[in-house]
This record gives structure tokens, sequence and C-alpha cells, in this order.
């Protein structure tokens, strides 16, 4: 996963090493070779630090607001009841993601491998990077 992370990923500027968390839904806590950590989050194409050492880090683990963002409890829940439970190396996810108008839960919902996830949201994150909010997209599904 970490040679995932830094192929997909690598364009932000995250060197990782270590995965030290992850949701259901594929969202990553990875720590870095200057020892930052960053949080991986495909349903909204992004990967960025949320703390600079490990004690911040643990401070962040105590805070509620990114506890709450972090479990996503009410969505996982929704995700359980639709889909079951997840099978082994697989994460719900939204088939499009949040950033892109898609809906979080109902028929948005769906399981994925995490690789691929890691994968296609880091190369799709990357295409949209510098489009400005509210730029009309076309996605081009190729088999």
């Amino acid at each position: 996963m970490i040679a995932e992370i830094k192929e997909s990923w690598g364009w932000v500027g995250i060197d990782p090493v270590e995965i030290v968390g992850e949701n259901d839904f594929g969202n990553l806590i990875v720590k870095d070779v200057r020892g930052m950590y960053w949080r991986l989050c495909p349903e909204d194409l992004y990967c960025r630090v949320v703390a600079n050492d490990r004690a911040e880090l643990d401070a962040l683990s105590k805070n509620q607001e990114f506890l709450s963002d972090w479990y996503m409890s009410a969505i996982v829940e929704q995700a359980k009841e639709k889909l079951g439970p997840l099978q082994d190396g697989r994460k719900y996810c939204l088939k499009l993601p949040g950033v892109m108008g898609g809906e979080y839960g109902g028929e948005n919902l769906a399981t994925v491998a995490i690789n691929e996830q890691i994968r296609f949201s880091g190369d799709l994150a990357r295409q949209i990077r510098d489009l400005p909010e509210g730029a009309q997209v076309r996605l081009n599904v190729v088999d």
C-alpha cells in the first residue's frame, strides 16, 4: 500500500513510510519520511498534512470534530445496511466523489478494493487539481 500511495499521491508531496490508521471508507492516516502525518481522503480527493508530528496527531485523536469526521459513523452504517459487511481488502466508497457532486449515500455507495481506490482517487485528484470551483467535468470510463 505504501508504494500505491507514493505512486498515486506523491505529486502532493507525500513520501509515505507507514500507514498508522484507516477507516471503513478507505481514509488513511499516513506517516511520511519527515515524521508528518497526512490524511488521504478518497471520497473528497485530497491528501494533506493533518499533524506535523506525533504529539499533534495525539492531540488530533482527542478532537471530537475530527473523530466524528474520521469515523463517518452515519454513512458507514448506511453502507453496511445497503452493501453488507466489508470483505478483506475492500472499503466502502462513493461511486462519484463528493467533490464532483456525488451524493454521500444512497445509490452512490459501493465497495472497492483499497488499492484501486488509492490509485483512482489520486489519479482523478491530480487531473482536476487546477480546476476552479464549479467547473464542468466529463468522465470517460474505459474498460
